[in-house]
């Protein structure tokens, strides 16, 4: 195959050779420029920049290897082949051609059928150099046009993914990201009953792909979250969407948290993640074991939801991972694995070197990353340390101002569908409620429940007063409320602008027979175990709460003042 037309340049000071070469060159096709020693051939390389260049070993002024190196000096990163013109021995011509930059050589007298060949090749090779050059551009440029994209979706993700609780003082963590997008994924967020759910999730794989799944998560978590919801609700719509959204073998092992500070408990649902821990103040180290698949795999039919509850002492603490600390590789290809950390966390004393010492561990491993690292903690401390973020202002002067609801809940609705999450909504609606949204959910909550429980499914609160009966009453509880066709809840709110603030009046009725309360409110004090504490909750965080003679209506009024 014949080259096509090339701009080729002879260097050579035998006249003879020099029209010789040139003559054997053009017949071939291509345009020759010609120079009589190393300096011409420079010079008219930078002006005319030929495609190939035939360049005599031995000239005057400039030898041919002088002038190649500039040349290619000139040249830059274009390929611009020179072949060497030499009557030296094959050895010595071969050497020096290479040492100088040549890329090949003819040696004298010249073969025209040799020459067209070398130059075919050269050819060859320089389309080729430059098809390799524009690929390289090529993919350079995506890389960067993926990388700003990749830049700009890593500053809405990590607004989206950390837009809640992260910053409270009781809380430290550490990520670590393989790649550009963490993969792992950590959410906190305040309940409206004061409690802080935690979500510790880690996406199949790493980077971009891993990343995307974890945009609707978050807000499956911060909106159920803000709304009242209950962890249980969470991981169930949280596993629907996933399920629903994301290509098959892509999953979300995950743990979430509901941190109680008032009730001083924490729930855990863990789904495929390492053990966590709860790291109590005297040296104790209770695991928190993963006994469920990961978000995403189930459907929701076979979702499972069921969790552990621990107590918490003030001090005691919730230490969470993902398994990029345990897969950590060394050099003989050891994983730093689960020992390893627990000899960390028995030799830890100072809490506030956990994450420290889990990092000097690793580096004295000589571990290399597999994945993204992620340790968080979460401490258990009293309610008022508690930092929540101010209200912004159009939190707490936008919405409805003075009206009445009624809301009546019957039979297969109490079985099916828990209102709370939807009447707190439209409860901190309300200009000036926000604030006060946790005492609004504990006392909603526990009307609510009284009324369901107690009234309407008739349960005795008694049953609570061990851990064994507590088990009792919630099996009977769901055997009640499955089996249940008749009975009513009803809610009525009552909201009414006052000057320099507002009042709300909450009323919870049922269908039940009712019950004393002057009764209940004399033994209130006395209660132990699991029950007893609602009456004396609601007293406490309303300004004034009356039940009906038969027990069955209870209202409840709250007030505020409007913010300067």
């Amino acid at each position: 195959m014949k080259a096509s037309p090339l701009t080729i340049l002879i260097a050579e000071d035998s006249a003879t050779d020099r029209m010789l070469l040139s003559t054997i060159v053009g017949r071939q096709g291509h345009r020759v420029l010609a120079a009589a020693n190393g300096l011409e051939a420079v010079a008219l390389f930078e002006s005319q920049r030929p495609q190939l260049v035939l360049m005599d070993a031995l000239m005057p002024l400039m030898d041919g290897f002088e002038a190649a190196k500039r040349i290619k000096a000139m040249a830059g990163e274009a390929m611009v082949p020179i072949i060497f013109l030499t009557s030296l021995s094959e050895e010595e011509a071969l050497a020096s051609c290479l040492e100088a930059g040549g890329d090949d050589f003819l040696a004298k007298p010249y073969s025209r059928v040799i020459l067209e060949a070398k130059i075919n090749a050269m050819d060859r090779l320089r389309r080729l150099h430059q098809e390799v050059l524009r690929q390289r551009d090529q993919i350079a440029r995506h890389n960067e046009h993926l990388q700003n994209e990749q830049l700009v979706a890593k500053a809405v993700f990590d607004k989206v993914a950390h837009s809640g609780c992260l910053g409270a003082g009781n809380v430290r963590y550490m990520q670590s990201p393989y790649a550009l997008f963490n993969g792992d994924l950590l959410l906190a967020a305040f309940h409206p009953s004061g409690d802080m759910h935690v979500l510790l999730g880690d996406f199949t794989g790493h980077g971009l792909p891993a990343a995307i799944g974890a945009m609707p998560l978050a807000e499956v978590f911060y909106r159920m979250t803000g709304k009242g919801h209950s962890l249980v609700e969470i991981l169930h719509e949280g596993n629907a969407k996933l399920r629903r959204i994301l290509p098959r073998g892509v999953f979300c092992c995950a743990t979430l948290l509901n941190i109680s500070f008032r009730r001083r408990m924490v729930d855990f649902w863990g789904g495929g993640l390492p053990a966590g821990y709860v790291l109590r103040k005297g040296g104790e180290r209770v695991p928190l074991v993963s006994h469920h698949l990961p978000l995403g795999v189930l459907d929701p039919d076979s979702f499972r939801d069921g969790y552990e509850s621990y107590s918490l002492e003030l001090g005691d603490r919730v230490f969470l991972l993902s398994d990029g600390v345990l897969e950590a590789q060394n050099e003989h290809d050891e994983l730093f694995g689960e020992q390893r950390l627990l000899g960390v966390l028995d030799a830890s004393h100072d809490p506030s070197r956990l994450f420290a010492d889990i990092q000097q561990a690793l580096q004295a491993f000589h571990g290399e990353a597999r994945d993204d690292v992620s340790l968080v903690e979460v401490t258990m401390v009293q309610e008022s340390a508690v930092s929540r973020p101010p209200l912004a202002a159009s939190e707490s002067q936008s919405g409805p101002e003075s009206w009445s609801a009624r809301y009546d809940f019957r039979g297969p609705t109490l079985r099916d569908y828990y209102p709370l999450p939807h009447l707190l909504q439209l409860l901190l609606e309300v200009p000036g409620l926000r604030g006060s949204g946790g005492n609004l959910y504990s006392v909603l909550c526990e009307l609510y429940t009284n009324a369901l429980e107690h009234g309407v499914l008739g349960l005795d609160s008694s049953l609570k007063r061990d851990a064994a009966g507590f088990a009792e009453y919630y099996r009977l509880r769901a055997e009640r409320l499955d089996s249940l066709q008749d009975g009513c809840v009803s809610v009525v709110f009552d909201v009414t602008q006052q000057p320099g603030g507002g009042r709300l009046t909450l009323s919870v009725e049922d269908s039940g027979v009712g019950f004393d309360p002057a009764e209940v409110l004399a033994r209130e004090h006395t209660a132990g175990g699991f029950s007893g504490r609602g009456m004396a909750l609601i007293r406490q965080f309303s300004e004034r709460c009356e039940w009906s003679p038969d027990g069955r209506r209870v209202s409840v009024e709250f007030s505020w003042t409007t913010q300067a």
